[in-house]
């Protein structure tokens, strides 16, 4: 989801094109009034990829989104309002052809306007609450014959999101959008989406991803890409295996990869080029030698030194100021 004005059409553009490169395949943009809306036309004209407006409060800002040509708008149960709000929004989707995702979020299901109620919940009754409120939505949507739906169960409690997501999957039938809602920084909140995610993937629940990060959206959608790839659902970029050092490492491990990776993310046909590459760097001679062996290539460290390793041979030795232009150039050229 993108982070920028959705009424400043050119910042919002730039940002869409930067995640697009970084692999992204559908944005969400926020609407917060009718200005946003407006603008969605001009930013979808722009893009490659489908348009999603996230519609919260207001349905007549669903209804101009769908003018404006986007391909799916997301509604939210919890604040969307009366039923007759909701026949609009699917009448006009269902007559543009745009699709609806059903927004379920744990912080404002209609549970939270009883006081008395909520605070007494368990894990498995939130759970329960928030497939019932999506139910409620579908139902709506099925009495009138809309089918166009993706729904999405999100709560920033790990159990809550599985519980939910599992319960929903064996009630229905309808694409799953995954997430953990504000996951939260970087290391953090990868590590919670990536087991939330990842769990339910491996079980086969979901068909499209978020990694909710409090991050550059570029590095919402690498991290998301890196869960999928770890589940063996998506190769995305290379395989770089390093070593975490010890005492005898006697070469400045960190700054190589870094410097590697950055090389990478900097250039998205690089990027492309070391896609399904197994990439190692390690920083000794006591397992680096063996453990770059079993990669497409890497390089070995000793002291200021390093093994270029091609496919388990050694093919010459780099000094290593070297190492990261080495590797650059065994991308290039396979």
């Amino acid at each position: 989801m993108c982070t920028t004005d959705t009424r400043d059409v050119e910042a919002t553009v730039r940002q869409i094109l930067e995640v697009e490169d970084a692999g992204c395949e559908i944005v969400r943009v926020a609407v917060p009034d009718m200005e946003a809306a407006r603008a969605l036309g001009a930013i979808k004209a722009r893009i490659r990829v489908p348009l999603v407006a996230d519609i919260h409060f207001d349905h007549r800002l669903a209804l101009e989104a769908v003018r404006q040509g986007v391909a799916k708008v997301r509604i939210n149960p919890g604040n969307i309002g009366e039923r007759s709000r909701t026949e609009e929004v699917v009448r006009a989707c269902k007559a543009a052809g745009a699709a609806i995702r059903i927004g379920v979020n744990a912080g404002s299901l209609k549970v939270l306007k009883d006081a008395d109620s909520w605070t007494v919940m368990d894990n498995l009754q939130w759970a329960d609450r928030m497939v019932q409120e999506a139910a409620e939505q579908i139902a709506i949507l099925g009495e009138m014959g809309f089918q166009d739906i993706v729904v999405s169960l999100k709560a920033d409690d790990l159990e809550r999101v599985l519980l939910a997501c599992r319960a929903f999957s064996v009630r229905f039938d309808y694409p799953l959008h995954l997430g953990l809602t504000e996951a939260g920084t970087l290391l953090p909140g990868t590590v919670k989406s990536a087991l939330a995610l990842g769990t339910l993937l491996m079980e086969g629940i979901g068909d499209t991803v978020r990694a909710s990060l409090t991050e550059d959206p570029v590095t919402q959608v690498r991290a998301a890409f890196e869960i999928l790839k770890s589940v063996g659902l998506r190769s995305y970029g290379p395989d770089i295996i390093a070593c975490p050092t010890c005492g005898r490492c006697e070469v400045d491990l960190f700054k190589v990869v870094r410097d590697f990776e950055a090389r990478l993310e900097g250039d998205p046909a690089l990027f492309r080029k070391a896609q399904g590459k197994k990439i190692a760097i390690m920083g000794c001679v006591v397992n680096g030698p063996g453990e770059a062996r079993d990669s497409d290539f890497g390089i070995a460290g000793g002291r200021g030194v390093g093994a270029l390793i091609e496919k388990g041979r050694v093919t010459r030795t780099v000094s290593e100021k070297d190492w990261v232009e080495a590797l650059v150039r065994k991308v290039r050229e396979s």
